[in-house]
């Protein structure tokens, strides 16, 4: 591998974890650093907050002193409580837009109608980064309002890897893994992901 896409493990995990990590946190580190920009202070909001990027992404914007909204379903609102969101929002129990407001930055990990719903939260000049495709007439409501929308691809980031160990070995992110399988079963590990588990899957090699 290129040498500007790897870094050392973080000395704080075990392989599994470690192996959880890259992905889903150069995701949401990409999404949240380098293309939404967080600050200190700043309300952002986290869509899917018990996902594989969601979980970590909630971290990442506590990390950096922003504020933290995050939707997740009813049995997921107190693991999300537990790593920190600020504000937990049940998208089972109505519409999230009603709920919240003012919100400086979103990171939407779930496309659809939400990309649309999350301007009506979104302040003007905020940001929505979208790990999917925004429609058109989306974005033309969103620069009306001078809302910056950024459809992000995460891309292999040394820098990136380095800041999420420095973060892990200081005790601010933890990859949380739902569950473990051999490679052997890989199709009993998809199969646990259609149940939508918190956090990661990991397959040991």
């Amino acid at each position: 591998a290129p040498a500007r896409e790897v870094a050392p493990k973080p000395e704080g995990i075990d392989h599994a974890h470690a192996a959880a990590l890259p992905l889903a946190g150069l995701t949401a580190w990409q999404g949240l650093v380098r293309h939404g920009g967080v600050r200190e202070g700043q309300r952002v909001l986290v869509h899917a907050a018990a996902g594989g990027v969601g979980h970590l992404a909630v971290q990442i914007a506590k990390a950096h002193g922003a504020h933290v909204i995050a939707t997740a379903s009813p049995d997921k609102l107190d693991f999300v409580r537990s790593i920190g969101a600020d504000e937990v929002i049940d998208y089972t129990a109505g519409d999230f837009a009603e709920k919240v407001d003012d919100v400086d930055l979103v990171l939407d990990a779930i496309g659809g109608d939400h990309a649309d719903r999350s301007l009506q939260v979104v302040r003007d000049g905020g940001v929505l980064v979208s790990l999917l495709n925004v429609h058109d007439a989306t974005r033309a409501k969103a620069t009306a309002r001078g809302i910056r929308v950024e459809r992000m691809s995460v891309v292999p980031d040394r820098d990136g890897l380095m800041e999420l160990g420095r973060l892990v070995d200081a005790g601010k992110l933890a990859v949380h893994v739902a569950q473990t399988f051999p490679l052997a079963q890989a199709g009993a590990a998809h199969a646990f992901l259609a149940t939508r588990p918190i956090g990661k899957v990991v397959l040991a090699i």
